[in-house]
């Protein structure tokens, strides 16, 4: 599949949750994260161009009281991933408040799972 993404994605450490906003259902845990989207582990697949409104349960982060914030965003793929019961829905922020921004930038500072090699 051709990257497409403008901005590097993070995967995390924090594997929080992911709701969708106005059924309450949970999508699944958050796998990676960048400004423009993310990437959701989920039990069940979810179609493409499927539009909804993302409720993603923060970590503790230092200076920040929001344990919530709800983006509204679109499924642009989704693929079963490496553990057949798992799949893996990509999704694009439609739009992100710099208030948001703010928060995904210290959740992706962080939580960000660092693969450095060993010297």
């Amino acid at each position: 599949m051709k990257e497409r993404r403008n901005a590097q994605r993070k995967n995390l450490m924090a594997y929080s949750q992911v709701f969708d906003l106005y059924s309450g259902s949970l999508l699944g845990h958050l796998g990676d994260l960048h400004l423009e989207g993310a990437m959701v582990i989920g039990l069940k697949p979810l179609a493409e161009n499927v539009e909804v409104t993302l409720a993603i349960e923060l970590p503790k982060l230092p200076n920040i009281n929001a344990s919530r914030i709800a983006i509204p965003a679109r499924a642009v793929w989704c693929q079963q991933d490496i553990s057949p019961e798992f799949f893996n829905i990509g999704f694009v922020f439609k739009k992100v408040t710099a208030e948001q921004a703010a928060i995904i930038e210290a959740v992706m500072k962080n939580y960000e799972l660092r693969r450095d090699a060993a010297p």
